[in-house]
């Protein structure tokens, strides 16, 4: 089992939810903590824009520790924000691209273009679809293949990656969650982790056609529970799980759907890790058991609060000035983390699972 030592920092696992442009709040939550030193990851697990900024740590930290790591997540998400007013398919998860940084006239003047931003525009708000991804976007642009490529050192992460990996992708025929490793990771299977199906085609590896991870686990926990990681696992969530009012209007009752949806595989897998706590506190599993499972510590750095006042719409825009507003947030929500909840860290939970969740 690793723990920290007494002199270094502490060892965690970190779980990265998605959440299309809104990662770019986990952005500035990683890098506060990877400035503060004082935790330091060992295992990350992801999903979509969690599986990016995943993938980005990695690379960072194999290379240049801490702050590769910084400068790694910094680069990624400049490259996303550079994707969007150039190319026609650009932006986190909008298939237009443009966002909120290229005007209207562009986009009237090329029809297929403004076929494009409707289908992602209507499915916003809730409207039906008429035609998909195989239709809109036949050659299959994404431009994120372009900016993971330039900045994620794929080969690197599978010959000699510091840290272990988790990316979580959702099988479409056989509706399972697949899981793909360090070793085995390319640019395909974190596109695949991040594949919205009504916005990109199924990514295809090895013969099986995938769709985004939050389907089905938003972050993935269950990999963590295992003895060779940290106890302590660390969530970094965007999307808020409470409102104070009752949403009215069709586009807020979207929003909350879509909050409540992601956040569903989530909530499970705190209930799963309350499960496995209960049976190992009360020596109810055999040998076997007892040598693979451990009891975790679980923290949480939520986007409740940070992120109330951001509409579903706002995960496709990729204006570096909102991706920055977005850091600063995470930046803030984890020097509160660290100065409200590190010292449980090593000791016990800071997450009230049953209190929260059950």
């Amino acid at each position: 089992m690793t723990e920290a030592n007494a002199s270094g920092p502490h060892e965690i696992s970190l779980a990265l939810q998605g959440g299309g442009a809104h990662g770019a709040f986990e952005w500035g939550v990683l890098d506060a903590l990877l400035k503060d030193g004082r935790v330091s990851p060992t295992a990350l697990s992801g999903v979509s824009a969690g599986a990016m900024n995943a993938c980005a740590c990695a690379t960072g930290l194999t290379s240049g520790g801490h702050d590769g790591a910084r400068s790694t997540l910094a680069a990624f998400w400049r490259a996303v924000s550079d994707a969007g007013p150039h190319n026609p398919f650009g932006g986190i998860v909008d298939p237009t691209g443009w966002g909120k940084t290229l005007g209207e006239a562009f986009t009237d003047a090329n029809p297929f273009l403004k076929a494009a931003q409707s289908m992602a525009s209507s499915f916003a708000g809730g409207q039906a679809i008429g035609l998909s991804p195989y239709q809109f976007n036949p050659f299959n642009l994404n431009p994120l293949r372009t900016a993971l490529s330039a900045v994620v050192d794929f080969d690197g992460i599978r010959a000699a990656s510091l840290v272990k990996l988790f990316i979580g992708a959702t099988a479409v025929r056989s509706g399972r969650l697949a899981i793909f490793r360090e070793g085995d990771l390319t640019v395909d299977h974190v596109l695949a982790s991040a594949c919205l199906p009504y916005l990109f085609q199924a990514v295809e590896i090895e013969g099986e056609a995938y769709w985004d991870g939050g389907f089905l686990a938003n972050p993935p926990l269950w990999p963590m529970f295992y003895n060779d990681l940290p106890r302590d696992v660390l969530v970094i969530s965007v999307n808020p799980f409470r409102r104070a009012t009752t949403p009215h209007d069709a586009a807020s009752i979207l929003d909350r759907l879509n909050e409540i949806s992601f956040n569903a595989s989530l909530v499970a897998e705190f209930r799963a890790a309350a499960f496995v706590n209960r049976l190992v506190d009360d020596d109810l599993l055999n040998e076997k058991g007892r040598e693979a499972y451990k009891p975790v510590r679980l923290h949480m750095i939520c986007g409740d609060g940070w992120l109330d006042n951001e509409s579903v719409t706002s995960k496709f825009n990729t204006d570096w000035s909102f991706l920055c507003e977005l850091r600063d947030r995470g930046r803030e929500a984890a020097h509160q983390w660290l100065e409200r909840d590190l010292k449980a860290v090593g000791r016990h939970s800071s997450v009230d699972v049953r209190a929260q969740f059950l």
